[in-house]
């Protein structure tokens, strides 16, 4: 830990589902409970955050009301009220206001505001510090005018497994949704959201049918786009070879199933999961948007591919499936690289913005 100030931090987070701002909240209370801060976490009391956060030890505390917060908040004495969601930011304004504490919003999302003047008096006026989790991000902040020095880039990480998974492990994950062993498996994990982009993989899988008989694709996770109409006539077209298990807890076992991940997103801030399977040495293909272009190498962790094309998608993943020598230096190389997005990083650079906003003698905002 950087000096011998010991924190109290409370996180707010208002997702009614565990995505990936929820892994990554609860990765970062871990990491920053190791490094001996005290934590609170706030979060709707039917969130499956509350479980998994009670589970890893930390203090929960089910969302009221604003004036309960801010009890809550001054009555415990914290230092820092960091929001992990836009909606969290305004209630964290709002409860912790006139109370000597730093409040720091994150910033997850890349896409443009509709209201820019908002967003930048929103994220320059009632915070101390953004942290945003791209290059990307950043830049979407600073064409909406927030001062480039309000915001700190500080990337999502990751815990980087020690060992990747061997050949029972992989026929074992195989087995379990019913995979050849000797199949090129397709796989993608996240909220089934329009900018997510299952159909564009779903509508590459279909052009790949007879190019690459042999692949298999499994595109986990729930939401809303699952179920509509499109996403459920293209499953049809594209039986026997595509799969939709739902929301899978254990990645780990689906990560091990795998020749490659695929990122086909229409927006994507950063692209957490990406990174998740380039730690399990899988290649990635990727939209050329945000974040992800940050993160993966082209022609050599991956390829970066045109966004919303089907086409384009599958004569990457065609060409992935057609040199297993390539795909497996790719996998070295993704392994590597995800070894610099490790989460001890992402810890120790959001502690190190914490102390430096509580060393200001400024107590409103920076900005003015």
């Amino acid at each position: 830990m950087l000096g011998a100030l010991i924190l109290r931090i409370v996180h707010i987070d208002t997702g009614q589902d565990f995505r990936g701002g929820q892994h990554l909240l609860l990765s970062l209370a871990r990491g920053l409970k190791q490094r001996g801060h005290a934590q609170a976490i706030v979060c709707p009391p039917d969130s499956p955050l509350v479980e998994r956060a009670a589970n890893e030890e930390l203090q929960v505390m089910p969302f009221g009301t604003v004036g309960k917060l801010r009890s809550y908040i001054k009555d415990e004495r914290f230092d820092i009220v960091h929001a992990h969601d836009a909606k969290a930011q305004t209630i964290s304004f709002h409860a912790s206001l006139g109370l000597p504490v730093r409040r720091v919003a994150s910033r997850q999302v890349a896409f443009t505001p509709r209201h820019p003047l908002i967003h930048r008096l929103k994220y320059s006026r009632t915070t101390h510090g953004v942290i945003a989790n791209s290059q990307s991000v950043r830049q979407v902040l600073i064409a909406a005018g927030v001062p480039d020095s309000h915001i700190e880039v500080i990337a999502p990480g990751v815990e980087i497994p020690k060992e990747l998974p061997n050949s029972d492990a992989r026929a074992k994950a195989r087995a379990h949704w019913g995979l050849l062993n000797e199949g090129f498996v397709i796989g993608h994990a996240g909220a089934f959201t329009h900018e997510k982009g299952q159909d564009v993989a779903v509508e590459a899988a279909i052009l790949l049918a007879t190019r690459v008989p042999r692949a298999r694709m499994l595109l986990a996770g729930d939401g809303p786009e699952r179920s509509k109409s499109r996403m459920v006539e293209l499953a049809r077209q594209a039986s026997g070879m595509v799969q939709l298990p739902g929301f899978i807890q254990d990645l780990d076992e689906f990560y091990a199933a795998l020749d490659l991940f695929i990122m086909p997103s229409r927006s994507e801030a950063w692209g957490l999961t990406a990174l998740h399977a380039m730690s399990f040495g899988l290649p990635v293909i990727a939209s050329n948007v945000g974040g992800l272009s940050e993160l993966v190498e082209q022609s050599k962790t991956g390829w970066l591919v045109e966004p919303e094309s089907p086409a384009a998608l599958a004569d990457a993943i065609l060409e992935a499936a057609s040199d297993p020598r390539r795909l497996c230096e790719f996998g070295r190389n993704a392994r590597e690289r995800a070894s610099q997005f490790s989460i001890e990083l992402t810890v120790e650079q959001t502690e190190r913005l914490y102390l430096r906003l509580l060393a200001s003698p400024t107590s409103p905002p920076l900005a003015t």
